[in-house]
């Protein structure tokens, strides 16, 4: 017997990406019905959704209503869609995304395989612009460093993760942790309900989403700035120790780098010598970043913004790291207050 999935779509205000979205889930056999949650959208998402529900008869479009307190609005949307689902699978996306064709039959044999009750693919990044190029693959990059496929698909590991992109769960493991009632207020739930998910006992399956799901997060850079700032610091460990070690190479390059040449100059070595040295660490650390790229099928092309994306990943991550422990979190015009 093949299983069928529930899709569910929270969604406030994504005009510009809803209906991409929709159509690529609902053209697919496994998927008996796709729930999109409108969470208050003040844009046209929601004369979309009324123009797609009349020509995709898998779609159902719900209201959220009003958020209640203790909540985050795409948690609250993802709970309303999971009640009225009917599915033995419960397929959580966002309206960002774009599922390519068999993808959906791919995730239910990769979750057979693996025995898991929690499938999560890592999307594909659609990128087009500047600050895009420049940021996203060197926050992947530290994300992969941190968050191990192996480790985290392995049972006998405690680490546990998902991308919320795509989160595929068996819907009896689902309700069994409580469902995103147990994580109502967190701004990483998709991790928190890997974690919980992990702790019952059931199986993960964690992996890239190369030919399964493409995404493309934000729009403009200050969408994109926005949204990493509220979640980076948490993702990448939430404490002041794991912020300095992201940190410190770079501030290190910073102090060592005019240092070194202060005391090659002072020992009356030529400018050249430590200029070389300085050259060399360069081009180590470009192509170790160009291995990183290539690996996660990036464009070679994008080495370039090296620099600046170590940059301006450890800005975001101070932000993010002030956001989450003395400011608030802004994300969908809603502000929710920081979480030491």
């Amino acid at each position: 017997m093949i299983s069928a999935i529930s899709v569910i779509i929270p969604a406030r205000n994504e005009e510009a990406s809803v209906g991409r979205a929709v159509e690529s889930v609902a053209s697919q056999s496994e998927i008996r019905e796709v729930i999109v949650v409108n969470d208050q959208s003040t844009d046209r998402t929601g004369a979309i959704l009324s123009e797609l529900a009349a020509r995709v008869p898998k779609l159902r479009v719900l209201s959220a209503g009003e958020l209640p307190a203790g909540w985050t609005g795409k948690n609250y949307a993802a709970s309303i869609g999971a009640r009225a689902a009917s599915c033995d699978w419960l397929l959580f996306t966002d309206a960002d995304t774009y599922h390519l064709p068999g993808s959906s039959r791919r995730a239910l044999n990769d979750a057979a395989e693996h025995r898991a009750a929690l499938l999560s693919y890592s999307p594909e990044q659609e990128m087009e612009t500047t600050g895009e190029r420049t940021l996203i693959p060197f926050i992947y990059w530290r994300l992969s460093q941190r968050y191990s496929f192996k480790r985290i698909n392995d049972p006998g590991s405690p680490e546990a993760a998902a991308n919320g992109q795509y989160l595929l769960l068996r819907s009896d493991a689902y309700r069994a942790v409580g469902g995103h009632k147990a994580v109502a207020n967190d701004i990483l739930e998709d991790v928190a309900l890997a974690r919980r998910v992990k702790r019952a006992g059931y199986r993960i399956f964690f992996a890239p989403g190369h030919g399964v799901v493409r995404t493309r997060m934000y729009r403009s850079f200050g969408a994109m700035w926005q949204g990493w700032t509220k979640n980076l610091y948490p993702l990448m460990g939430g404490t002041l120790g794991s912020l300095l070690a992201e940190i410190a190479p770079l501030a290190g390059a910073v102090v060592l780098v005019p240092f070194g040449g202060y005391l090659t100059a002072r020992n009356g070595a030529s400018p050249w010598v430590w200029t070389l040295v300085v050259f060399a660490a360069m081009c180590v650390a470009h192509l170790r970043y160009g291995v990183v790229l290539y690996r996660n099928r990036y464009p070679l092309s994008l080495i370039k913004y090296y620099l600046f994306g170590w940059c301006l990943y450890s800005v975001a991550l101070m932000v993010s790291c002030w956001k989450s422990t003395r400011g608030s979190v802004v994300w969908k015009g809603r502000e929710y207050p920081a979480r030491a």
